[in-house]
Order: C-alpha cells, then structure tokens, then sequence
C-alpha cells in the first residue's frame, strides 16, 4: 500500500532524514521506534505532504505522493493524527469533527459517520458543544482520533498517540488503535513506549540518527538484543 523508497529530509542544511525506506501492506500495523530526534515524527510528516523531500520517493497503491499537496495525500485516503493532539482549541467538539471532513460531499455518509464517532466515544457526544481547549488530555486524544477517522482514511499515521496520558488511558489508546486496524483501516505508528508498540504491531522499524537501523517483526524486534538493551530496559 505504502512505500518510502530511500527518502531524505533537511531542516536547512541540518539532514533530519537520511535515505529512508520502509512498507507498509495494507491491513497491516506497522511502528517507527527510536529516541527523541530520531526522524520518527519527520517521516510521517514528509509522507503527508508537510515536509518537503530532498531525495527519494512515497508512493501509495502505486501513485506517487511525494511532494504532494497534503490536501491531495488526503483526499487519496491517509490521514494524520499529529503529535500532541492539535485539536482546534476554540472550536466545539462537533467543529473539530467536521473539520476532520471538510474534504468529504457525502453529507449523509459525514453525518453516519458522526453517529459511529460516538458509539465509539460516547464521552464526546456529551462534550458535544464544548470547546476542545477545555476538555481533558485523554478526551482530546479521543478527538484527535476521531477527526482524523471523519476522514475515512484507508492510512492512519499515529504521532505518539499515548504521549502525556495517564496510563490507564495509554491502555485504552492502544485498544482503540488496535480496533481500527482490526476494522479494515491500515495503521503507521510512531511510539515511544517500544515495548507496547512492538508487542500490537506487525512489523517495526527503528530510527537512530535520521535512518533505519534495524527492521522486523515486532516479535523479532522485541528479542533483538540492542533494542532490549536500548530501549526496552534491559
């Protein structure tokens, strides 16, 4: 479905990415481990269109998508759920929502959708008329999840999804991502708890220094001996 071939990145002339290649199949559930600065947040900024290449190439289902407008990478089907929420502080809850598809004509199938957004989080049907900025950090990830799904995106790109909860809503973040891919949705995720990320996933990558040092299974991964050394503790 998606393929990163050999892709560099410049902040400047500071490289931040440096010839990076991975897949993602569809249906599957795919995570970028690594340290802070890694590169892990610049590559799912460059494959939605928020950063520009200075080599290599995306394609998705065959269609080149590098350098793309991030309208456009939209309207293909991938959606980015970024780093830290970003919800739209001032706006309700129902306005961030319908923000997530403002691409979207399909009044009846927005508002179908709408309805299947609080089946799965009702705690956002009663926060309905609230303005995001005030609700908690768990309930803005909730938004945040949901305005990237109004979308009815095929790709989710997850940025720290768990970043900043209480562990108890980390346990239900990752249940809710695991639902979605479950549903048919394909998911690439970016994850600082390595441990629990390699344990959901299908397959890893992880990022040192702006590239790819190691990939696999997430159970190869999880008994590859530097990253248990270098990030699962032990």
């Amino acid at each position: 479905m998606l393929r990163v071939d050999g892709i560099s990145v410049r902040y400047g002339r500071i490289p931040a990415l440096r010839r990076v290649s991975l897949e993602v199949g569809e249906g599957e559930l795919v995570t970028l481990i690594g340290a802070n600065g890694a590169g892990k947040t610049t590559t799912l900024r460059a494959i939605s269109g928020l950063l520009p290449l200075a080599e290599g190439s995306i394609t998705f289902d065959g269609r080149s998508i590098a350098n793309a407008p991030p309208r456009t990478i939209l309207d293909l089907g991938i959606a980015h759920c970024p780093e830290g929420r970003r919800v739209f502080p001032q706006l309700s809850v129902r306005e961030n929502l319908e923000m997530g598809a403002y691409r979207r004509r399909d009044r009846a199938g927005v508002a179908a959708d709408m309805e299947r957004m609080f089946q799965r989080f009702p705690r956002l049907l009663e926060r309905l008329g609230q303005a995001a900025g005030t609700l908690s950090g768990g309930e803005q990830q909730m938004l945040a999840i949901a305005r990237a799904l109004m979308s009815r995106p095929r790709l989710v790109l997850f940025d720290e999804p768990s970043l900043g909860l209480a562990p108890n809503l980390v346990e239900q973040t990752f249940a809710i991502v695991s639902d979605i891919r479950r549903e048919g949705t394909t998911v690439l995720m970016v994850e600082q708890n390595a441990y629990a990320a390699l344990e959901m996933c299908d397959r890893a990558y992880l990022l040192e220094g702006g590239a790819v040092m190691e990939h696999g299974t997430g159970r190869a991964m999880l008994a590859n001996d530097h990253i248990q050394r270098a990030y699962l503790g032990g």
